[in-house]
């Protein structure tokens, strides 16, 4: 084993119901006086938006959004959102929502100040010290929704609008300042959105631990993680109002984005394409292909995640923690296969071909080829 990685843990966190009464205290300690809050079209009109909105204008901190965000966020969007930023004037962005949100929100922070396309940034070894890193504008960051953990990550996903394929732009600087983890501003979530962004977190935990690079540290948070959303996940789904599973998803949901510092999979390989050639949810995508994902890799999995069944108290190993996930993807209303989500066939060549081009490629624990990845798919259809 080498016993040799690169370590980065997250940032300042400020935890727990109510706490989006701090929104104007944080702008300020990241160094903002003119934020505009970025979200997607959903939240635009809610309470709670308004609510912050309110907050940051009673301060002195000025009432501008920026709400023209697809839900797998693309360069138009970001685009778009730069020349409201430049337009404004703006010197910070609070970026408000789920993933979409957060992701695009903390792009428009980092590009703005750039004279590079997007692209060049992509996490591809060392391409984000092509940033002018003195140009990123400060990102306050606000989940709404317990899944991706966006809040707590130095990169984000954006769609190429003419490729369609989604990339990941990484920079340390795009790392929120502040993170305000309020989970209050969860307790509407629908029962299908708490159920795709739960298992979003939960595919984090999942792949993290089982994947084969040494950080012992990120091990444990996933470990962790997995147990948060084993318990409280149904709790949060059958009962939107529970705050205490609220708080603890919206936990896990952190805990997965510090853990895959070590590594994400197949899950993801095969989740990212689809979602931007088909719109599926990509949380929920990741919880239809996790069986498959699973099969396919237990030679490399079966005797680490009987360590983590144990821990879970789930009873059978390996098996044991298969019909885990079989019985919380029931719960959830999961589609069984990707067929179901509406995904065809017609573009399998062209999914197996930029699955593999996916950066999560490589912390799958089973080399992914063109012939597994292919037959991978054809199980996911069903």
């Amino acid at each position: 084993m080498n016993l040799t990685a690169n370590w980065s843990y997250p940032t300042a966190i400020r935890f727990g119901a109510g706490r989006i009464s701090e929104i104007a205290e944080a702008c300020a300690a990241a160094g903002m006086s003119r934020p505009l809050l970025v979200t997607d079209r959903g939240l635009a009109g809610l309470p709670i938006t308004t609510a912050t909105l309110d907050l940051l204008e009673s301060a002195g901190l000025g009432r501008a959004m920026f709400a023209e965000v697809d839900p797998n966020p693309t360069d138009v969007n970001m685009d778009a959102g730069i020349a409201v930023f430049r337009a404004g004037g703006h010197d910070g962005v609070v970026a408000f929502g789920g993933g979409s949100g957060l992701d695009l929100g903390k792009m428009v922070a980092f590009m703005a100040g750039q004279t590079r396309p997007v692209w060049d940034f992509e996490d591809v070894g060392d391409w984000w010290t092509r940033a002018d890193a003195d140009a990123i504008a400060p990102i306050v960051a606000v989940p709404t929704t317990a899944g991706t953990g966006s809040e707590v990550g130095r990169a984000s996903v954006i769609t190429n609008s003419q490729t369609h394929m989604k990339k990941i732009i990484f920079h340390p600087k795009v790392l929120p300042r502040v993170v305000i983890a309020d989970p209050e501003l969860t307790v509407g979530m629908p029962a299908v959105i708490t159920a795709g962004t739960g298992m979003d977190a939960f595919a984090h935990c999942l792949e993290a631990f089982c994947s084969p690079f040494y950080h012992p540290m990120s091990q444990g948070i996933a470990l962790e993680g997995l147990r948060l959303v084993k318990e409280y996940l149904p709790r949060a789904f059958a009962d939107g109002s529970d705050l205490e599973a609220r708080a603890h998803m919206m936990a896990a949901a952190s805990m997965g984005a510090v853990a895959f510092q070590k590594g994400l999979g197949a899950i993801h390989s095969v989740s990212h394409p689809v979602g931007a050639h088909y719109g599926t949810h990509h949380g929920m995508t990741n919880a239809v292909v996790m069986p498959m994902v699973l099969a396919m890799n237990r030679p490399a999995i079966q005797d680490r995640l009987a360590r983590a069944a144990a821990y879970l108290g789930i009873d059978g190993g390996y098996d044991g923690f298969v019909d885990f996930v079989m019985d919380l993807r029931a719960t959830l209303n999961v589609p069984d296969n990707l067929r179901a989500m509406g995904v065809v066939d017609d573009r399998l060549d062209q999914l197996v071909t930029e699955a593999l081009q996916d950066p999560t490629c490589g912390g799958n624990p089973v080399k992914l080829t063109p012939e597994n990845m292919r037959a991978l798919y054809l199980a996911c259809l069903g």
